[in-house]
Parts: structure tokens; sequence; C-alpha cells
């Protein structure tokens, strides 16, 4: 029991800070007067943090800190189905905590509005380049399913634990550098719901879509990664029986010396 307790902490420290310093980026930071980071400061904001969450906490929890991931590796086979419902309970509520501390910290600006969006995802209207609500669906499924494809073959027992980090960040980093512009990048219904429950109005109502699609992706990511590794995941073979083994006898006897 202390260990699931202590698992779940974790996801919920890894979602907060994750949504802190990614939406945190987004809001505080990329529109900042002639040195805002751009969308390329928000993509490495949201990759080197997951990076050094991974590092933190990924001995913990596994550092999935979003449901599609967690979703994702149990249909891959990776993650006890009777763990899911908690995980993403404590994600999700990572995320409102993480939103709620951005909101009062860059609400302390004489210039914040939550009309500029406060980082929330949207189609259409709300979209950072006007695209439609099909553009978003097929982004955020194949973005979502990249990420999990990456995931999992980063975490296969044939990679050494230590390069894992390094992968998944740098994946993060490259799915938000393509999908910035189309949706503001979700693939993290956690980092989708905290902040949109500040906006409310159109965030709100167009949230769905930032649970069906990572969801969606995840699992489709999780289920091309087996049946294209189901190979390599396969249990090495037995060794040959003891009595077929040929016997050579005391070698170093017949050493020199």
């Amino acid at each position: 029991m202390q260990d699931r307790a202590r698992r779940l902490s974790a996801e919920f420290v890894g979602t907060f800070f994750l949504v802190l310093v990614g939406c945190g980026a987004a809001v505080i930071a990329a529109t900042f007067p002639e040195i805002g980071v751009g969308i390329v400061g928000v993509g490495l904001a949201f990759g080197l943090t997951l990076l050094v969450l991974a590092y933190a906490i990924g001995d913990i929890s596994g550092c999935h800190i979003n449901p599609a991931v967690s979703l994702g590796l149990w249909i891959g086979g990776r993650f006890p189905g009777r763990d899911v419902i908690p995980y993403i309970v404590v994600q999700v509520l990572g995320g409102v905590a993480a939103a709620a501390v951005l909101y009062v910290v860059a609400s302390g600006s004489p210039t914040f509005s939550l009309e500029a969006g406060f980082a929330a995802n949207g189609y259409g209207e709300h979209s950072p380049g006007g695209y439609t609500l099909l553009s978003g669906l097929v982004i955020e499924v194949l973005m979502t399913g990249l990420f999990v494809f990456a995931i999992m073959g980063a975490t296969h027992k044939r990679v050494p634990a230590a390069v894992a980090p390094l992968a998944i960040g740098l994946a993060l980093m490259l799915v938000h550098l393509i999908s910035l512009p189309v949706t503001n990048t979700s693939v993290n219904p956690a980092r989708s719901t905290g902040v949109a429950l500040f906006v409310g109005g159109w965030a709100l109502s167009q949230l769905w879509l930032f649970w069906l699609a990572p969801i969606a992706g995840g699992v489709g990511g999780a289920l091309l990664y087996r049946a294209l590794g189901e190979k390599s995941e396969a249990p090495e073979p037995e060794a040959a029986p003891a009595e077929f083994e040929p016997d050579f006898g005391d070698i170093s006897a017949a050493s020199p010396g």
C-alpha cells in the first residue's frame, strides 16, 4: 500500500511540474517582448522537463505523467490494468494544481488575460494557426501515437535504462515543434484539462478532443509497437541442456606455467 501511494504521489508531482513549466513557458515566456522563447522554446520546455522528471521519478512510478501514456503502456503490456485509473486521477489532479499555481503567478502581470488562451488547446478559431477540427484530430492522434511508440521502444529491456529519458524527452519536444501551431499541442489530457478549467467556455467545450485523440493515439502507438516489435519482445531461447554441451575438460590444467 505504501509503495502504491509513493508511485501515485510521484505521478502527481511529475504531472504538476510538467504542466507548470511547459504551460508556464507558453503563458509567461513565449511572447515576452523582444526576447520571447517562441514555439521552439515551448517545445524545449516540455521536452526538457520530461527528460529531467524521467530521471527523477522514473524508478518510482515510471514517469507516465500523462493518461494517454498510462493507457498506452497498459495496452502495450507494460503496465498493470489495476493502476490505470488511479494514475489517471492523480495525473489530472496534478495538472489542475499546476494550472492553479500558474494562474496565481501569471495574473500578477498587468497585461495578463485569460482571453489570450492561457495555453489551452483548441481548434478552429481557437487554434493558434486557425486549423480545423479535422486537422487537430489527425495531428493529436498521430503525434500521441508517435510519442507512445517512442516510449515503448526507448524502454525496451535491451535499451540501456540511462538512455530512455533522453529519447523520450526529445520525442516530446519534436511532437511540440510540429503540432503547436495546430492545437497548441496536447498529447496529454491532464495537461489540457488543468488549463481548460481556468479558461472555461470554449476551452471546456473543446476539451473532449484532447481526451479522445491522445487516448486513441496512445493506444494506437502501443498496438503498432507490439505488432512491429513482437519478435524482439519474445523471451530469449533457453540454453541447451547440460548433457548436450561439449566437454573440453579442464583447459586450465594444460596452460603453460
